[in-house]
């Protein structure tokens, strides 16, 4: 006769995704890839974090949709703390660029860790820097496009540091993806934000057992692998503020980002004088 679990395993992981309010600012990190990106994205993940950094050609990405939006120029209203990885996908013009702006440019040529854990790496020398006991919650702009070998690499990465870095989102224009580990979650839902479409990925396990609410499609105490079943395209219910997964083993859990309204002119500007003041008046 198998043991009860202990009373430790039914703990519960609340999820809520507040990364998208820009006027929530919140301790988060935002990392920028060398993958597109749009700009009504980029204005609120961007000011809802407060630390900044681009994977090497992430500053490319960051330069150019920002010189020209809409005819204006709006680089200087988004300016990282970091740009660091080796530095081959770096243009000249923009590595000048964000030197003339003070912003840090670490060049890092180590070829066993990706410009993502190089960036990943110095957040976690800033945060022992300041000796904060929060981390950060790592939001990266990028990572589930492009080329299939750098989205698994990511895939990959946030699978092995899902014990040290508790909150870790992946986000595009299309969705957003997060890891859960082994355990029951529980992922508040907006609506206004996220949907129809919603999936439960066993990447990087043999197979997991799985137990859901708040679905269209749930689950109940069902196996999942890429030799049995994958829940993909399910549906989130419109009227459930709630989705509970029940996990055996870690699974990625991905939701289908609506498409977001471009900012005004005075919402941009607004935000930066905003956080001047702040940052003025804690200085």
């Amino acid at each position: 006769m198998s043991r009860a679990p202990s009373s430790a395993a039914y703990s519960v992981t609340p999820w809520e995704i507040s990364f998208l309010d820009p006027l929530r600012q919140s301790r988060n990190a935002l990392i920028i890839l060398n993958q597109p990106f749009s700009f009504p994205l980029l204005h609120r993940v961007w000011h809802s974090s407060t630390w900044h950094a681009c994977a090497d050609g992430g500053a490319n990405r960051l330069h150019d949709v920002l010189k020209d939006h809409d005819g204006k120029d709006l680089r200087h209203l988004y300016t990282p703390d970091l740009i660091k990885g080796d530095l081959d996908s770096l243009r000249d013009d923009v590595r000048t660029y964000y030197s003339s702006r003070g912003v840090r440019i670490v060049h890092d040529d180590d070829q066993d860790s990706t410009d993502l854990m190089k960036c990943i790496a110095a957040l976690v020398e800033d945060e022992k820097a300041e000796r904060h006991v929060e981390q950060h919650t790592i939001v990266i702009l990028g990572g589930l496009s492009g080329r299939l070998d750098q989205t698994v690499h990511t895939l990959s990465l946030l699978h092995k540091l899902r014990r040290s870095r508790k909150r870790i989102f992946v986000i595009t224009d299309d969705n957003v993806a997060w890891l859960l580990d082994s355990g029951e979650h529980r992922i508040n839902i907006d609506h206004t934000a996220f949907g129809p479409t919603c999936g439960l990925l066993p990447v990087g396990i043999d197979s997991t057992i799985l137990t859901t609410t708040g679905l269209r499609w749930n689950l109940t105490d069902r196996q999942s692998s890429f030799d049995s079943m994958v829940s993909t395209s399910n549906h989130l219910v419109p009227d459930e503020p709630v989705v509970t997964v029940k996990t055996t083993r870690p699974i990625w859990w991905t939701m289908e980002l609506r498409p977001i309204a471009a900012p005004s002119r005075r919402s941009i500007e607004a935000h930066d004088a905003a956080f001047c003041l702040g940052h003025d008046s804690a200085s």
